[in-house]
This record gives structure tokens, sequence and C-alpha cells, in this order.
């Protein structure tokens, strides 16, 4: 007390104060605390015991708790693969696939195109600067200029034969110069075809490095400056049509027997979980991998939508041609001694245990070939809550 009566008046308004706020914390908690353990109560409450309207249905109280728990979907009727799901690796078409790169040497002097453009056939990609086209042309006119001397030196040589003004062996000396000329502007001519096969547009020894087919550029290889030749081992561009691609399998030798050009193939991706994808098979494997005893199956995919990537790894399962069944997950069937049993949502909360049979159990999915009709909502989530709730309320009973 004799502290506080030695504080000055401005203090003692400050300790004051702050007793104040801190009694209104205090009776704020107080208040609140039983408010919000009401109500979680509360809450809890909306948790209600299932009603068992028949053997093996039960139904539940629109709003309950367990409903959120309890998921289920449309699955319609599909092929049944001839084994369980197979690593896959999308690839370009190569039908449909330029890999474009140079026969002749030169420096990289403008690049037209990035990766993404989509180009037409014969868009400019790259200008070039080639000294082969300069020492092309040279030798080219060269040898075009001799060639004339000596038609020439023959033609006149050829009027003084029949006055026998000139030797025989001088007219075929003649004669076989003229040859030797020609032959030196068909090989000048023939060099110029092979170091541009593609007939790229030329402007002095200036090259336009274009594209020969519409499509997308999804790579580019080539950068400001860059020294080419016909050596490079990887292309300057890739251009390709990217609504068409393929699809690599790895088959184990043991399916070898079971599938046949044409079979089908379903796929799924990481990137797209929701989707299904679809492909056809257009070549078998023709040797077996001695590491890894499989071969590479080849089969066309459709990419209208244009999700699908080149090297992107997916899933693919080989369809049989004959049988179908439905799709669910093994976290869907209940096994009970020898039989399976999946939940179908008959009515909103209102769930049935149906026996059915399997006509193929995988990893992760099976197929049941009876029991299910096409598109049924079968549960895929929530199925052991829904058989710990009958087994539960038929021991009550």
């Amino acid at each position: 007390m004799q502290f506080f009566n030695n504080l000055n008046s401005k203090n003692k308004k400050i300790i004051g104060l702050s007793l104040v706020i801190f009694l209104i914390i205090l009776l704020a908690w107080l208040i609140f605390k039983p408010a919000k353990h009401i109500a979680t109560v509360e809450n809890t409450a909306t948790i209600v015991a299932p009603e068992i309207i028949a053997s093996g249905a039960i139904r539940y109280a629109p709003g309950a708790a367990q409903l959120s728990m309890v998921q289920s979907q449309p699955i319609p009727m599909t092929a049944v693969p001839i084994a369980d799901q197979l690593s896959a690796r999308i690839a370009y078409d190569e039908e449909v696939t330029a890999r474009i790169g140079v026969s002749f040497s030169g420096r990289i002097i403008a690049l037209k195109a990035a990766p993404g453009d989509v180009v037409k056939a014969g868009q400019a990609l790259a200008i070039i600067d080639s000294p082969d086209f300069g020492t092309a042309f040279a030798d080219l006119n060269k040898a075009r200029a001799d060639e004339k001397r000596k038609q020439l030196a023959m033609k006149r040589a050829k009027d003084l034969v029949p006055g026998e003004a000139i030797s025989t062996r001088d007219w075929e000396a003649v004669q076989a110069d003229y040859a030797q000329a020609q032959a030196e502007t068909a090989r000048a001519e023939q060099r110029l075809k092979n170091i541009n096969p593609h007939d790229l547009a030329i402007k002095g020894q200036r090259v336009t490095l274009a594209s020969p087919m519409d499509g997308v550029v999804t790579e580019r290889n080539a950068t400001p400056s860059l020294e080419v030749s016909p050596g490079m081992t990887t292309p300057l561009f890739v251009v390709t049509d990217p609504k068409r691609l393929w699809l690599s399998i790895d088959l184990p030798e043991s399916l070898l027997g079971q599938i046949k050009l044409g079979s089908a193939v379903a796929l799924l991706s990481d990137a797209y979980p929701e989707d299904r994808f679809t492909a056809k098979i257009i070549q078998l494997g023709q040797v077996i991998n001695p590491n890894t005893r499989r071969a590479s199956v080849l089969a066309s995919l459709d990419n209208s939508a244009g999700k699908l990537l080149p090297e992107m790894f997916v899933r693919a399962s080989i369809l049989q041609n004959n049988g179908e069944g439905v799709r669910v997950p093994n976290e869907s069937i209940m096994i009970r001694g020898i039989y399976s049993y999946v939940f179908v949502e008959t009515n909103p909360g209102e769930f049935t245990l149906r026996q059915v049979k399997l006509v193929k159990r995988g990893i992760d999915f099976s197929f049941v070939g009876e029991g299910l009709k096409s598109n049924e909502r079968v549960v895929t989530k929530g199925a052991l809550l829904l058989d710990a709730e009958i087994l539960s309320r038929a021991g009550d009973k």
C-alpha cells in the first residue's frame, strides 16, 4: 500500500485501466467457453441410428452425419481387360511428326518459330547463313560457264570437219572436252540438290529452314548463332500433330497370345484421374526384351482434347473382345465366406447389400460380371461403415 500511495496520479490511472481491461477479458472468456461446448454437443447430435428397412438394407435420415462418410457413383459396363493395368508411355505419332535437321553446314542468324507455335507447311522456322551454298552455287556457275565455252568450241570445230581443216584427233578431243563439261555441270547441280533435298528457299547463301508439314512446334533445340551441320544428332525443330499420338505398352510375353491387331485399350492418367482415354493396337511386339521379358506393343491414340502429352506415363488396360463387367474399387467389395457383396444406393440415403459375381479381380479394381446393371449407383467409399451398421443393428435385434 505504501508503494501504491507513492505513485503519482497518472500511474495510478494506468494501473487501474489495466485491471479493468483484464476483468473484462476474463468475464468474456467465462461467458463464451460454455457456449462453445454446447455447440459441439449440438453438432454431434446429428449422428443418428439408421433404420433397417429389410434384410441387408439400411436407410439414413436426411442430414445424418454418416452420409458425409459414404460416397456412391453410377458406374457403366465396360469391356473386361485381359490383365491388370500395364505401364505405358505416350510417344509422338511418327507418321505425323517431322524432326527437322540440316544437310549442310552454317550458322543460325534468325529464329522464326518458338515451342508451342502453330505452323503451316512451308512456314519459316529459322534463317541460316551457309557458305556451303555459296560454294555450291559458285561451282555450278563455273561449270555452266565452262560447258557453254566448250559447246561453242565444239560448234566451231564441227564447221571445220567437212573441209578437213581440223584433224579427227582434234575433233574427238573437242567432243570429249564438251562431254566432260556437261558431266561437271551435272555433278554441280546434283551436289546442290543433295544439300537442299527439300527445295528450301535460298537467297545468296542464306537458307530459309521451313516446316514440311502443318502442325505444332513441340521442340526447339535451335538457338541464335548456333553452328549447324549434317552430323547433328539432335533435330533443330520437332513439328507434329498433337491430336495424334502413339502409346507404347510394356506387355508381358505371357499375354502376347491373348491380344491382336485392333484390340481396344483403356488409359488412365494421374494428371486426369477422372477421365478415361481409349486407343487401338496397331502393332504387336516383335522382340522380347531379355531383361524384362516384355514386348513393346504400339497403339494409336486419338488426342482430340489435347490433354495427353508425349513422354507422359499412363496406365493401360488391354480390353477383351468379349465379356463386359462393372469396374468397382476393391474397397467397395465385402467378402463373406465364398461370396462377394457390394452396396447399391437405391434411393437417396437408402443402401442395399447385393451379392455379385466377380469375373476378374485386380490389385485396386475388380470387375463384376453378375449382380449389377450398367450405371447403377455403387458405394465406392464407406462400404465398411454400412456393413458395420447392418451387422450391429442385426445383433441388437
